[in-house]
């Protein structure tokens, strides 16, 4: 019998096996031989690089040790003329938040926000009408009705020279209390006026925890007497794990949905920082109102349209499955980003994200550069946890800079159109806005690790608003931009 060693290539495991029997084949049946061979060969080539395709898209266990990207995308000259670049959002300055109400605070807040265009009807003739609702304490979730005082340019940075906003409505539990005790919790909050069969518009909320190991429920709405805000849900969104959906939430702009996603009208979605969300911000449209008024309790929502996942969702999988072809072009594992908003003004638009940006190296361990393995059974060392205020383990950077990145539109479109992939678009430019922040960068002994919270937009008058987190001591300040006229 004749034997070949393994391991060799197929090429030449056919060659050697065809010289051992060429002697004894016919013409005919050496042929067939060789017809069989080249067909296996093709066969083993196809299955190699089904292989090697298929490694792309598995997940990957660890992120690559301080790794680092651009930070920064320079918008470039030729973009389409409907898109609303950095330097048409003009700063206006910013305001403080009140004192607290119903045993509640503004200190640790800045978690979500809503602009509501027909709050403080009786308020001042001052360009800032309307009002916001925004969650409290990060540890008791509240929300609370403010108005908007004029915002006040301080070029010292000087808190006093502030004006203060006025509380409106107290601090409530406006989901009755339906998601329990949440460790670490996420959270959005938006306005929409009715939709469908509804009699009156609604605040739509979502949360979820920090860290999970199962798909949980996360949203539903309530109305805006906050002392009876009569809630409704909480509502899976479809199978998708809550690392990617349960955080900002934002509208859709009427002509953009009708278009392409139809009765789809509430954007939401989550960055969760490291490797379980994908490489960069998740975004989904969905209309819990086309699927009952309210849908029932526990409700897991069907109609649900993908606009950007930096990854493979698995159902089941509470983590997004990874692929370096599929990833943000400045992505970084401590990137954070907290708030979005769908902007429009005149014929220009964009959608943006405004986050707490990682600058530098990036690595998992500790603050003081102490890098910790992400899977404890791989054999690598286990260092000593620093001593206080560097004992935080999680994911780290050099610095921070607070930063909002801008997307087309139209690559959403796209993608709901299935014309593109939703790891596919990509932002076309970033706006540092560093300077206007008042406490910017880390503050390790105060256990800072967050510039910026969430963002709520006044579409009719292009006014963009921006949580800064414990600006004023413990509580957060409120930035305004304006996108200029045309």
């Amino acid at each position: 019998m004749t034997t070949f060693k393994r391991g060799g290539s197929p090429i030449g495991d056919l060659v050697g096996w065809y010289s051992m029997q060429a002697p004894v084949l016919t013409r005919n049946t050496k042929l067939l031989y060789i017809f069989i061979g080249l067909f296996f060969l093709l066969l083993l080539w196809g299955c190699n690089s089904a292989k090697k395709q298929d490694q792309t898209s598995k997940p990957q266990d660890t992120p690559s040790s301080k790794s680092t990207t651009p930070e920064d995308i320079e918008a470039s000259g030729n973009l389409p003329t409907d898109l609303i670049r950095p330097k048409d959002l003009e700063y206006k300055g910013a305001f403080r938040l009140p004192k607290g109400s119903n045993d509640s605070n503004w200190e640790y807040s800045g978690e979500a926000m809503t602009y509501y265009p027909d709050g403080d009807p009786n308020g001042p003739d001052d360009s800032y009408p309307g009002s916001i609702f925004a969650v409290g304490h990060d540890h008791q979730q509240l929300v609370s009705e403010i108005d908007i005082p004029v915002p006040a340019i301080s070029s010292k940075k000087n808190l006093k020279e502030l004006n203060t906003a006025s509380t409106l409505q107290r601090f409530h539990d406006i989901t009755d209390d339906m998601f329990g005790e949440i460790e670490q919790p996420r959270a959005g909050l938006e306005y929409l006026p009715p939709q469908g069969d509804q009699e009156s518009g609604k605040l739509y909320f979502s949360r979820g925890p920090h860290l999970q190991n199962e798909q949980v429920p996360t949203h539903g709405w309530s109305e805006l007497d906050l002392s009876s805000p009569n809630p409704a849900g909480n509502w899976y969104l479809d199978n998708y794990t809550s690392y990617v959906t349960c955080d900002y939430l934002f509208a859709i702009p009427d002509g953009w949905a009708n278009v392409n996603t139809p009765g789809l009208r509430l954007a939401t979605g989550r960055v969760r920082e490291g490797v379980w969300a994908g490489y960069g911000p998740a975004l989904f449209a969905c209309g819990p109102w086309t699927e009952g008024n309210p849908p029932s309790s526990d409700q897991r929502l069907r109609k649900v349209a993908p606009l950007l996942l930096y990854g493979t969702h698995r159902e089941g999988n509470p983590e997004i499955e990874l692929s370096n072809k599929r990833k943000m072009k400045t992505y970084k594992e401590a990137d954070d980003w907290s708030g979005g908003a769908w902007l429009t003004t005149g014929q220009k638009t964009a959608v943006i994200f405004v986050g707490t940006k990682a600058t530098g190296k990036s690595w998992y361990g500790f603050a003081n550069g102490v890098e910790y393995p992400t899977d404890e059974d791989s054999g690598q060392k286990i260092p000593e946890v620093p001593p206080w205020p560097f004992d935080n383990r999680g994911y780290w950077s050099d610095g921070i800079k607070a930063q909002i990145i801008f997307y087309d539109p139209g690559d959403l479109a796209k993608v709901a159109q299935g014309k593109m992939k939703p790891w596919e678009p990509q932002p076309y430019a970033s706006l540092d806005i560093d300077d206007y922040m008042f406490d910017p960068g880390f503050n390790h002994k105060r256990g800072k690790q967050e510039t910026v919270g969430a963002v709520s937009f006044d579409r009719k008058r292009g006014i963009l608003y921006i949580f800064e987190k414990r600006a004023d001591g413990n509580k957060s300040i409120v930035h305004i931009f304006k996108i200029k006229a045309n």
